[in-house]
């Protein structure tokens, strides 16, 4: 039988990695979305998925690792991959790229929260490469956003 503390620290990953989950199908879902010539944004938003598929992975290596198992779906964070679903035209006006950057400062405030909560190796790969990709992806879709709000295609 695990350890509290390991319990914790898989319980915790398995938030995170329900969430990097329902990205990557937000993700996918804006990319369908997005028409036009906006193929500098588009690929942008091409990325931010691949990252975030990237980091269900690293999560999913790090459950593992404890010796827990990897939630397979994004369960209830599955909402926040259809606020972008019902919006016609991804770059019409901002609001879609608003829920997005919501859902990465939300992601970004559970990172560093969980970091209090796991184990050393996993608070080292939230510091070195989570939060700063989080942090990445919050700044893309702001300029994105000033982009589009100065009419600049």
């Amino acid at each position: 039988m695990a350890d509290t503390a390991t319990t914790t620290s898989v319980e915790q990953l398995n938030s995170l990695l329900r969430g990097e989950i329902s990205a990557v199908e937000t993700y996918r879902m804006a990319v369908d979305k997005a028409e036009g010539d906006r193929v500098t944004e588009i690929a942008s938003l091409r990325e931010i998925e691949r990252e975030h598929g990237e980091h269900a992975q690293k999560l999913r290596a790090e459950i593992r690792r404890l010796g827990g198992e990897a939630d397979d779906s994004s369960g209830a964070w599955g909402a926040w991959a259809k606020t972008v679903q019902g919006v016609s035209s991804l770059f019409g006006d901002t609001s879609a790229l608003k829920a997005l950057k919501e859902g990465e400062e939300h992601g970004l405030k559970d990172y560093e929260e969980a970091a209090k909560d796991v184990d050393e190796a996993s608070r080292a790969l939230f510091m070195t490469r989570m939060i700063p990709s989080q942090e990445r992806h919050i700044a893309t879709l702001d300029a994105m956003m000033r982009k589009i709000g100065s009419g600049i295609h």
